[in-house]
């Protein structure tokens, strides 16, 4: 499992745009093929900043399939014009504690 992460940055006023536009695009991303789940949180001391984690069953899934597919672009359209600026991802894999 990799966990794909990032903090979203909206500007000013768009908010509650951007969380409906989020919310009629998550099935494109649910739809992908890897896709586990994925989350949206709106941090508490800054209102226009988000955390959205997705988890994918590989790298591959998400970096070729997902961001190669049409359906990156519908999301990529949707989505990309209430981030100011342009969001950081990052991936996370489970280290094993024991």
């Amino acid at each position: 499992m990799i966990l794909e992460s990032l903090i979203l940055s909206i500007k000013p006023g768009q908010s509650a745009d951007f969380e409906k536009a989020f919310r009629d695009a998550s099935p494109i991303i649910a739809g992908a093929k890897g896709y586990i789940t994925h989350t949206l949180n709106r941090c508490i001391e800054t209102p226009d900043r988000y955390l959205l984690q997705v988890q994918w069953q590989t790298l591959d899934d998400h970096m070729v399939g997902f961001r190669g597919s049409e359906g990156y672009q519908d999301w990529r359209a949707r989505l990309h014009h209430f981030y100011d600026p342009m969001p950081t991802m990052e991936h996370f894999e489970p280290v094993a504690l024991s």
